[in-house]
């Protein structure tokens, strides 16, 4: 119920919704650091890719590795999907409510799932991978590209997994409350970036 709740606010919302921060034809795109660069030059990207991490931190156990695994193959399709010219709606929406959506779960963890959180980790990440497919260069340097955004990827969902772990070493109650704060804290920045 909590995810369809998410969902539709992130639809809701998507009529206000303005340009992406780090979106289709922005920069530089030829080689490992351009690809590296990338996520961290756009605060819906980063925040997006912290949110996964922190999410898998709040549920624990596997997901705090299949999330971000999940977050980073599904990407890599939508990258391959965007090279090759394949359409998709709604790019901009699907990366701004990422971070809406996302931080919501984690306010709400304790009402989402780990197959729920998953499904939405992988629909967000193709909409990340497909705006950055877009970009990559046609040549032999869209290898290093995306090996430079990966490896960005994974730095940010390591970050996202690490303050969220961090936060077990807080006493009783009040390390769910910090990692909720956290998770309001980035859906507040998204509603900022959303509504441009």
């Amino acid at each position: 119920m909590a995810v369809r709740a998410l969902i539709a606010l992130a639809t809701l919302l998507a009529s206000a919704a303005a340009p992406a921060l780090a979106h289709t034809g922005a920069g530089s795109v030829s080689g490992f650091a351009a690809g590296f660069g990338h996520p961290m030059g756009g605060l819906d990207h980063m925040l997006a890719m912290i949110a996964v991490g922190l999410l898998g931190a709040s549920l624990g156990g596997r997901w705090m590795w299949a999330l971000p695994a999940t977050f980073i193959a599904v990407m890599v399709v939508g990258g391959v999907a965007g090279m090759s010219g394949a359409p998709l709606p709604l790019v901009e929406l699907g990366i701004k409510g990422s971070v809406v959506v996302l931080g919501l779960a984690i306010v709400f963890g304790a009402n989402v799932t780990g197959v729920a959180a998953a499904a939405l980790v992988g629909v967000f990440a193709l909409f990340h991978g497909h705006a950055h497919g877009t970009e990559m260069p046609a040549s032999v340097a869209a290898l290093e590209y995306g090996a430079g955004f990966v490896a960005a990827t994974a730095l940010l969902h390591a970050a996202g997994l690490g303050v969220g772990l961090s936060t077990g070493f807080l006493s009783g109650r009040t390390g769910v409350l910090a990692r909720q704060a956290g998770g309001g804290a980035i859906a507040a920045l998204g509603l900022v970036v959303l509504l441009g």
